[in-house]
């Protein structure tokens, strides 16, 4: 196969807009200024459309950190808020970027949208499948463009392994194998803050706890606030999954997993979730955050099996590898800057949507449907039992 051996370049996808006049300008403001935040806010600055309006944090620390770094790209200096609601009553701001610990995801999105906002929110969308339905009637009531972060939906490698896909290439698939391997056991527990924290501000929506800097620093593994390691990046992968098998919501969802061995947390480090679709196939997703760290570039991987071919689609690269010549790939497919460009590519998309008023690749239903599917695997781990989605009544039945 080597000689039928097809290798293509792919290129950036967009390009970013030239310098704008002052009419054309939009004004942001970021929500939640953790490492996230901060660096997808930069991304929105490179826009030369784009000025930073306002920030809002309720830990000082990143609150100064934030307004310093957003200052240091534009003219002057945003308006420093310790209040979400405040920054949303600033008529001056016009796109809000929520990158919020996930339990506040919800509000804040119902919010902002009733304050007239256009919204950036990280993924994933919300805790719960009822604060999903909600958000999704939430978006088909309102006029305003909602992009979830899940950036596989603008990534040039993706779209290019959709066409694959669309074109027949891998024939019947029935089943998507997917993995994603890391290992957090060794980070040590943390046990202070850098600076004050508005702590009953912070925990908002969520079951009230004493004070803890663990909870803090390690939101993402604690159930009143996220949904596990297996919630976080099992978005980002049956987003792509979606994506990928032109498929949306679930018919039902079964999970198994090991008990938590990260010291302080209560979600699980190593899950293995089934996805079942309407469509004729199961999406397989394994998670071990016990494993041997891996270079970025290598520690998440999905292999496509159809039956005339199977593709293989990671961070930087995509392969197709032939029925009986397994050897060697018939098409191999790299994106032109590398998988760290694709959030540059998704800010791009909303903003030209908020320009156009189109339609942006990851809407809140597309953001929801993912989200979904990681739910009920941690409804499936709580219940012990096969959880369907019952399309009809917009819920989650056993």
């Amino acid at each position: 196969m080597a000689t039928n051996r097809r290798v293509f370049l792919l290129g950036s996808g967009v390009a970013f807009a030239a310098e704008a006049a002052p009419s054309d300008e939009i004004v942001l403001g970021m929500i939640g200024s953790g490492s996230r935040g901060t660096f997808v806010m930069t991304l929105f600055q490179k826009n030369a459309s784009v000025r930073v309006g306002a920030v809002c944090d309720v830990y000082e620390p990143n609150l100064e950190r934030a307004l310093s770094t957003a200052a240091k790209a534009q003219k002057d200096s945003p308006k420093a808020y310790r209040n979400y609601r405040q920054l949303l009553d600033d008529k001056s701001i016009n796109a809000v970027l929520i990158a919020t610990p996930e339990h506040w995801h919800h509000r804040m999105v119902l919010d902002a949208l009733a304050a007239g906002k256009d919204v950036y929110v990280e993924k994933p969308l919300c805790q719960t499948p009822e604060q999903g339905v909600e958000l999704v009637e939430a978006e088909r009531k309102s006029k305003n463009i909602v992009q979830v972060g899940m950036q596989r939906r603008s990534y040039d490698l993706y779209l290019s392994g959709r066409d694959i896909m669309a074109a027949g290439t891998l024939g019947q698939v029935r089943m998507v194998r997917s993995w994603w391997l890391n290992n957090y056991l060794g980070a040590s527990r943390a046990v202070r803050l850098d600076g004050p924290l508005d702590w009953e501000q912070w925990q908002g929506p969520a079951a009230r706890r004493p004070l803890d800097p663990n909870r803090f620093r390690n939101w993402r593994f604690f159930g009143d606030y996220a949904g596990g390691i297996v919630a976080d990046q099992g978005a980002h992968v049956f987003d792509g999954i979606h994506l990928l098998m032109n498929a949306g919501y679930p018919a039902a969802v079964t999970a198994a997993a090991g008990k938590p061995h990260k010291d302080g947390v209560d979600t699980p480090e190593s899950v293995v979730v089934t996805a079942e679709y309407p469509s004729d196939f199961i999406g397989v997703f394994s998670v071990n955050y016990a494993a041997m760290k891996y270079k970025s570039r290598n520690d998440q991987m999905n292999h496509l099996d159809g039956d005339k071919a199977r593709m293989d689609i990671g961070r930087e690269e995509c392969n197709v590898y032939m029925e009986g010549a397994e050897e060697t790939a018939a098409i191999t497919k790299r994106s032109a800057k590398g998988f760290g460009y694709a959030s540059d590519l998704h800010v791009e998309n909303f903003l030209e949507c908020m320009r156009t008023r189109k339609e942006p690749t990851a809407p809140m239903r597309l953001g929801f449907q993912a989200a979904l599917v990681v739910q009920m695997a941690n409804l499936s781990l709580t219940q012990g039992r096969r959880m369907r989605w019952n399309a009809a009544a917009n819920r989650v039945e056993s």
